[in-house]
């Protein structure tokens, strides 16, 4: 077996191949061109799409040619695999914009600079299919690409069936012909033989590997990952406060952090092998008997936020998140740095602010109704005093020493208040 596909075996990612044995012997004779598609339908991409983009580090470090293609074209339909309704249409404007910070976001677990030519790594490269689909000929393409496509296959695909029953729109249903003529047309620009996504991209792959068979008679290849669950049944990415993303402004590296650090015991030794680069003989000690899974989840969320958010912020986080472990109240502004905060006019909080709308306007919390089962159930404290009357008015007399409120909420979430 090629080596960079038994990286990928060896640390789970791998779910299923159009013909593995194929594959491994032309990456064994030359690095391979491969993409994978991201459709920028919002500006941050979530903790769930990154699977994809850490296998592809793995095969650009084995000296492989990586493709990251943003879907500006594919993005103005929405794809309907997975999904249970059709997308909100997006401007094109919005999507310039959401292109433009999910690259950043990629550039985190893939190389896109120019050094990476000067190694043994392979060139890393974004493109947008916009570039080919948003002046397609709709007659011309119907004639070319449409006719190869049977409407009988399509709708034996699981993608198509889960969404007749809600009802599948005209739109969504030429998505697949779209994702096709990618494959298609990356091949003809860059010679791309393989193209990689989750597993219920499975369907998209298939048709494109089809097409290009037809069409310029090679043989090109799909390899799907596996959909991540965690141990408790529920999807990867998935938190309290909704999708775990990764812009700063949409959760902060503090929640981020400890996101990792909160995981499942089960889930800790594949989430290392997924989400970091460490060695897999090193993630292997955390595997024997007897071993701290406190340590093992520190690391996991160490390792994998310094690959998010750099190291900086990543330092914030962890010194926040062991003096929360340790206190009720931290107390020095090294251990508050990493906190999720925000600023407080004095002149509120002298007038009084209700303990439920303090709690809402945080990310403890995302409504008065959360905050109310919250204090009535006994997980709110305030500087260390417990508040249990929903009815409380907060005011000033419970600044600490530094002239800030720390909101908890249960034993590990915390939440900063700078009142100035």
């Amino acid at each position: 077996m090629n080596s960079a596909l038994q990286t990928l075996i060896d640390r789970g990612f791998v779910k299923s191949c159009t013909n593995l044995d194929g594959l491994s012997d032309l990456m064994d004779k030359e690095p391979v061109t491969f993409y994978v598609g991201v459709d920028p339908t919002g500006k941050s991409v979530h903790v769930g799409h990154m699977v994809p983009f850490f296998a592809m580090h793995h095969l650009q470090e084995a000296g492989h040619n990586p493709i990251a293609l943003v879907g500006g074209g594919t993005g103005m339909i929405g794809d309907p695999s997975g999904k249970t309704e059709m997308r909100q249409m997006l401007t094109p404007e919005q999507i310039e914009s959401n292109v433009v910070n999910i690259k950043k976001q990629l550039g985190t677990v893939v190389d896109f600079s120019k050094q990476a030519t000067d190694s043994a790594m392979g060139q890393a490269v974004m493109m947008n299919n916009a570039d080919w689909l948003t002046n397609l000929n709709y007659i011309d393409f119907l004639r070319t690409i449409g006719r190869h496509f049977s409407v009988n296959k399509m709708l034996s695909f699981e993608a198509y069936k889960q969404r007749l029953e809600r009802g599948l729109s005209f739109i969504e249903f030429n998505y697949q012909l779209l994702q096709s003529y990618d494959f298609l047309t990356l091949y003809r620009k860059t010679g791309c033989r393989l193209q990689i996504g989750g597993d219920d991209q499975w369907g998209n792959i298939v048709a494109g590997i089809e097409l290009t068979r037809k069409l310029e008679k090679v043989e090109t290849f799909g390899l799907t990952f596996n959909l991540i669950m965690r141990a408790d049944g529920k999807k990867m990415g998935k938190s309290e406060k909704g999708a775990v993303f990764l812009d700063p402004e949409m959760y902060s590296p503090y929640d981020y952090y400890q996101y990792w650090r909160n995981v499942n015991d089960a889930d800790v030794v594949k989430f290392l092998k997924l989400f970091t680069f460490l060695p897999l003989e090193e993630i292997a000690q955390y595997e024997k008997p007897g071993v701290n899974i406190n340590e093992a989840k520190e690391r996991l969320a160490y390792e994998h936020t310094l690959i998010v958010h750099g190291k900086e912020e990543t330092e914030k986080a962890r010194t926040a998140a062991k003096a929360m472990f340790s206190s009720d109240a931290p107390s020095s502004v090294e251990q508050r740095k990493g906190m999720p905060s925000m600023e407080m006019a004095k002149a509120d909080l002298e007038a009084g602010v209700p303990v439920l709308n303090l709690y809402s306007s945080t990310s403890l919390c995302s409504s008065n109704g959360e905050a109310r089962r919250l204090v009535t159930g006994g997980g709110a404290s305030i500087n260390g005093s417990k508040i249990t009357d929903p009815k409380a008015v907060i005011k000033a007399d419970l600044l600490d020493d530094e002239g800030e409120l720390i909101l908890r909420a249960g034993k590990k979430r915390f939440f900063r208040i700078i009142v100035k």
